[in-house]
């Protein structure tokens, strides 16, 4: 007589947020799409609850009473092992965003949200950070072949050599990189290093794309790092791992 499969894993979700129209809907979609879901309705909970049962994903939201969301992911990174973290922003707080990504939130995803798009990205952010180590998201330099990158010094190297690029352009490097054998939508891009105010089109993510093939000397028909997927947006190609 076989023995019976081992039953499929389910990640544990701890999801955070003091809406309760949120919370009353979002871990049922969550469960039927083959995670387990706890609710904390602010930071204290949630802390608690990270304590207690250990989640594999944090969903975050940003503004919350008691501790919000930007002190509770301070919290969560003093802490050695590393928690995927994703944050629920409102359209508009670009500070709070950029602020908080910095701090070492792995994505994030501005209200109101697609509960398909957060699972879309819940299962990506399960995917890079399933080892429990610190995510090439928040590593200070990352590195491809003879392309180096570096975060804190906001410089690139190629083959030894400095290479210079605008700070849009090296922002975009710097997410697709963090981000690698991941195709983003041009929409996507322009939202994460453009930000939601900024008045500009879709095509100002094809012109930064074509300044860092020019600055690393990649062939857009052969590429080594960037790569376009048709109608999906850009991909970096490339193995990264930390610097």
């Amino acid at each position: 007589m076989s023995a019976a499969p081992a039953p499929e894993h389910r990640p544990r979700v701890l999801l955070v947020d003091d809406d309760a129209t949120i919370t009353a809907h979002l871990p049922a979609v969550m469960a039927r799409s083959g995670l387990d879901v706890e609710v904390a309705e602010d930071g204290v909970q949630a802390l608690e609850s990270i304590a207690r049962s250990r989640p594999e994903l944090v969903v975050l939201d940003v503004l919350m009473p008691r501790m919000d969301g930007r002190e509770a992911l301070r919290r969560i990174r003093a802490d050695d092992r590393w928690l995927p973290v994703i944050l629920l922003t409102e359209v508009g707080e670009t500070f709070e965003r950029a602020a908080a990504l910095d701090e070492g939130a792995d994505d994030y995803l501005t209200k109101p949200f697609d509960p398909v798009e957060l699972l879309a990205r819940a299962r990506a952010v399960l995917r890079r950070s399933g080892d429990g180590t610190v995510p090439l998201s928040a590593a200070a330099g990352l590195r491809a072949g003879q392309l180096s990158l570096d975060r804190p010094a906001r410089r690139v190297h190629l083959a030894g050599r400095e290479r210079s690029l605008t700070p849009r352009a090296f922002a975009l490097l710097e997410f697709l990189m963090s981000h690698p054998q991941e195709a983003f939508p041009r929409e996507r891009l322009l939202q994460t290093v453009w930000g939601f105010e900024a008045v500009v089109t879709t095509r100002a993510v094809d012109h930064r794309v074509a300044e860092i093939r020019r600055v690393l000397e990649d062939d857009a028909a052969d590429p080594r790092y960037l790569e376009t997927v048709p109608g999906a947006g850009y991909r970096f190609r490339a193995p990264v791992v930390r610097a």
